[in-house]
């Protein structure tokens, strides 16, 4: 009888709790979720949940919430977390080597459904559409890669409409002004990187022009001012890591206007703020050597190298990710440590003094905070 029980028995795993004993702050943020990538390969991908709101008065940091609040859902969320979005009321989780987008409810996590997209790489919105890159291709290295495709998704509906085919390897995307813009890597054909943005009408949906920014890009932002930021990761030999800048000429057509040799790792535009973390691996000492500062997007200016101010009470291995408060302009670091066990989440106050650490999954690298008007 017992074994017959055990059988039919839905086994739920219950998310973890840490109270991390820090007064909750009254603000629009109420929570930020964490979507873990796990290793390749090892179906570890998981979301996270901290609680601003100050329900309980202190900030709590819930671990492996997805699982608890879809226990039907075979093997959970699936292979690498790519990136996390919200969307009006709902929660958007690009799994990359799964071939699917998660919808969840931004309130709670609750799966609505999910889209097939192979290979999928980053999500952006607008007009009441989802917009995810896709390699398109499997998992490898490959001279013969395919050109990427961006595919466009129905936000209500949550089925595919059209798509477009842009450069190799397409990153993060951003829109300005009817355009999409998508930074392409070319990442699978080593050393043939791309060097591209494609240049996306959104009213026709077709791929209007390239443009020639630097090889091997990756990060893909716009600020208020209508310029595009974006980061290349370079070819790890002759083309350094570093940051461009694009802004439109008197015709409207975007241009690359400027350049810093920098890497960064991740980065987080608040206002006139751009706020980057950079780790590269230095051939000369066989070590990684971390950056973590504020470029004024305004100006073009750097105007700090360093943010954080490092004390004895913290410490980090692998930075991963960063974002910013929207308001308060505190803000939060991934920390990947050995990318092969949990990671850590850092928050560090506005003027970049250390404040608390909590323990996260495999590999955090994404984040996206909750506003009261999305729950």
């Amino acid at each position: 009888m017992l074994l017959t029980a055990c059988r039919t028995d839905d086994i739920i795993i219950y998310a973890e709790d840490e109270d991390t004993g820090v007064k909750a702050v009254s603000s629009e943020v109420i929570g930020m979720y964490v979507l873990n990538e796990g290793n390749m390969g090892s179906n570890k991908c998981t979301l996270d949940y901290l609680d601003l709101s100050g329900n309980d008065s202190t900030i709590h940091y819930n671990r492996n919430i997805y699982a608890e609040r879809n226990p039907n859902e075979v093997k959970e969320l699936g292979d690498v977390g790519n990136d996390i979005q919200i969307y009006g009321s709902r929660l958007w989780l690009v799994i990359n080597c799964s071939n699917k987008v998660e919808v969840c409810r931004a309130a709670d996590a609750v799966k609505i459904g999910k889209v097939d997209i192979p290979n999928c790489r980053y999500v952006t919105f607008d007009g009441g559409y989802a917009y995810v890159s896709s390699y398109v291709g499997p998992v490898a290295i490959d001279g013969d890669a395919p050109r990427g495709r961006v595919y466009k998704v129905d936000t209500l509906t949550l089925q595919k409409v059209d798509s477009v085919v842009v450069g190799y390897q397409p990153e993060e995307m951003a829109v300005i002004g009817g355009k999409l813009y998508v930074a392409n890597s070319g990442g699978y054909r080593v050393p043939d990187y791309d060097k591209t943005v494609s240049v996306v009408d959104l009213t026709s949906f077709t791929e209007e022009r390239q443009i020639d920014v630097a090889v091997n890009l990756h990060r893909c932002r716009a600020d208020k001012y209508g310029q595009l930021w974006v980061s290349t990761r370079g070819d790890y030999d002759e083309n350094p890591a570093g940051l461009r800048w694009l802004q439109s000429d008197n015709q409207g057509q975007m241009q690359l206007k400027g350049r810093m040799d920098m890497p960064i790792s991740d980065m987080c535009i608040v206002g006139d703020s751009l706020y980057y973390l950079g780790t590269e691996f230095n051939y000369t000492t066989m070590n990684y050597e971390q950056s973590l500062g504020i470029i004024n997007v305004r100006t073009h200016e750097i105007i700090t190298t360093q943010l954080a101010i490092p004390d004895k009470t913290w410490s980090m291995e692998q930075p991963y990710g960063i974002i910013v408060h929207p308001t308060n302009h505190d803000f939060y670091l991934m920390d990947a440590k050995n990318y092969v066990s949990s990671g850590n989440l850092l928050h560090f106050n506005t003027d970049g003094s250390f404040d608390y650490m909590v323990r996260t999954g495999d590999i955090p690298g994404h984040a996206v905070f909750l506003m009261k008007n999305e729950k």
